[in-house]
Order: structure tokens, then sequence, then C-alpha cells
């Protein structure tokens, strides 16, 4: 690990000691790509005694979804510290991580394992001084910066091309990013590249990791200073002493978390509203609810029955490919288990008759078994 944080050293001298200018930009862009590369090493787990935990804090995730805190206070927490709040039935897994500190992109204040651990989470929240926030805002944006996680300071694509483009031009990457919903970007090609590719490249690296910023602290500045934190976005205010707007802050994890919730109703009975089948709103298809129940579910389904906002009447007979709504209601029709048999006495069986939606030709030597498909 030395040897990187001493190649990142050696670059970051270089790129400070080259003038910014057309004959240098492409030799800066080199420098600029070989420091993500190491920078992104340092967040790789280790090869070490056979496949350890890695940089990451050894946490097993747990729950329905996983949020993160980060903060800029120095060695008030000096590892992950893991809990579980239930809310509106789903399980959310809180890990309260140690401080980003000043350096925490070379490794100082652990700061390698807080950026690879929330890198697991489903939301983030960046939790902020009242007393102090921009200053802690523009420090942990930069150490975030410093692991390619960046935020520009200019809305927009900007395109950038080190070949003769004959495939794709502005107004076109445009397009296509926007039907994404990207609208601040940096694209470069490096070669004659189609719209297909660059749909591929979207396709295979979008990450959304939503980001809430939490100030606390609220009960120590005045209702003016409070007004100018409003124009903060993401923002939630709290004291965490007073015990100010906590559920307020909960309500806008649930809302960044964009959840649903999917109730089973067994055959014969109730509802089970106790505990719901908790899936992401992006995946929430009758297969997706399958899936989340038991993997082999999907194998055996039928059709589903659905009460609710997405059902056009209660029930509703369903497939697999129905996107469910928040506090739908599912039954699950499972496909018929029968035996076609030819040879009764081969298998000690009295039975005289069978049904089936499946007929599977028998064997003449020793019959067959249809069993769920």
């Amino acid at each position: 690990m030395a040897t990187v944080m001493q190649k990142i050293k050696d670059i970051e001298d270089e790129m400070a000691r080259t003038q910014k200018n057309k004959a240098t930009a492409h030799h800066l862009g080199l420098l600029k790509a070989k420091l993500a590369k190491l920078r992104r090493e340092l967040l790789a787990p280790t090869s070490k005694g056979g496949g350890g935990a890695g940089e990451g804090f050894d946490v097993t995730k747990s729950g329905d979804a996983r949020v993160g805190l980060v903060a800029s206070y120095e060695f008030t927490t000096l590892t992950c510290i893991p809990g579980v709040i239930v809310y509106r039935g789903a399980k959310i897994q809180l890990l309260d991580l140690p401080g980003i500190i000043e350096g925490a992109k070379d490794g100082k204040g652990r700061g390698r394992q807080v950026i690879s651990t929330a890198r697991t989470c489903s939301c983030i929240l960046i939790v902020l001084d009242a007393i102090k926030p921009i200053t802690h805002k523009r420090l942990i944006e930069k150490e975030l910066e410093g692991f390619g996680i960046r935020k520009k300071d200019k809305g927009g694509i900007n395109f950038t091309s080190t070949v003769t483009n004959t495939q794709l031009d502005l107004e076109t990457v445009k397009a296509i990013c926007s039907e994404y919903r990207i609208h601040n970007a940096d694209i470069s090609l490096r070669y004659d590249a189609t719209a297909d590719d660059l749909i591929d490249v979207i396709e295979g690296s979008r990450v959304y990791m939503p980001c809430i910023y939490v100030v606390n602290k609220i009960d120590q500045i005045t209702l003016e200073e409070l007004e100018i934190l409003d124009n903060l976005p993401h923002y939630c205010p709290v004291s965490a002493h007073l015990e100010w707007n906590l559920d307020g802050l909960l309500e806008k994890i649930w809302e960044y978390l964009d959840l649903v919730r999917i109730y089973t109703k067994p055959k014969g009975l109730n509802p089970d509203y106790e505990d719901p089948v908790i899936l992401s709103s992006k995946r929430r298809t009758v297969e997706d609810f399958c899936n989340r129940i038991h993997k082999d579910m999907v194998k055996q389904f039928k059709y589903a029955l659905v009460w609710g906002s997405s059902a056009k009447h209660k029930p509703q007979r369903v497939g697999k490919e129905h996107e469910l709504e928040d506090e739908d209601v599912v039954q699950i029709i499972k496909k018929d288990f029968c035996i076609n048999i030819q040879d009764k006495e081969h298998f000690g069986l009295g039975i005289s008759q069978f049904s089936s939606t499946h007929i599977v030709q028998p064997n003449p030597s020793v019959g067959s078994i249809l069993q769920r498909t």
C-alpha cells in the first residue's frame, strides 16, 4: 500500500508542476487517468490470507435496505457500528461510519474503508454541523472527489473526442443521455463509437446513490440561519440531542430509498399486513416478488391474484410481468402437482384417477412422475 501511496504523491506533484495549456492538456489527462486508477486500487479488496473481507468494514448485510451515515467529525466513531430500524414494515440497516477527515482520500482516518462500505449502501446520509455546514460539506465533497465521486460544478453534457466521429455528434449524445435522465456528465470518445456503444457503456456503468444532507444541531442556530440552510438541496434539519425532526428524517430516508411494500395472502386466509415483502420501485414485478420469497417459486408459478392500486378489478388475475404498486396484496397460484402412472402396482399406490395441466409420456417399464414445474 505504501508503494501505491508514493505513486499517487509523485503524480500529484507532477500535476502541480505542470502548467495548464493546450500543449499539456493531453499529458494532464493521462496523469488524471493514472491517478484515478491508483485511487481505485486503494478501494480494491486485498488478496492476502485466502480471500479476506477487503478494505471495507466486515459487516454482514441484513434487512431490506442499507443506509450509511457519514460525517466530517474527527474520530468520534472509530469503526463501523451497525444497527437496524423497522419503518413501515421494512427492516433498514443503519451503518454509523467513521468521519471523513481531511486527507481521507490518502488513507487517513480509515477513509478507504469508509468509502468502500458506503458503496454498498442504498442511501448515504452526510451529517453536517449546523454551526459550520458549508465547511463540512465542502470537505466531504473534496475527499469523495479523491475517490472518483464528483459533483459537477456546472450542469450539462460535456462531449469531447480524440478521433473523428462519423457515428455520433453532440445532439445525438444529448438525446441518448436525456433518455436515461442523465443531464450532467463528462463524455470522452477515444474511438469512432456508435450509439449502441454509448448505450452499452451507460447501461453498464450507471449507479444511483441517493444522498441526504442531514444538518444536525439546529437547536444551536437562529431561525434566520435555518432559513439560509433551506437553500441546500436534499437537506433535512434535525437535532439529535433534542430529538427534533427525527420522524421527518425517517420519512425522507423512506422517500429516497424508493421502496414498495407488498402483502402476501395465503389461500383461504386474510392478508399478512405485519410482514410485507419489500421491493425496489425499479424491480417490482410479480416475478421480482416471487424471487424475493424463494428462487424456486417462479418455476412453480401459474398465475397471481392481485388486490390494490395496480389491479383493474379486485382481484385481478395477472402474469409474472405485472408491475405491483405500494401496499398491493398478492396471492400466488402454483401449478398442479400430479402423478401420471402406467403401472400403479409397480409404485405400490392405490390411486385410480389423476388430473393434471401437463402430461408426461410414461416410460413403458417404470412409469413416470410429473413434479412441479
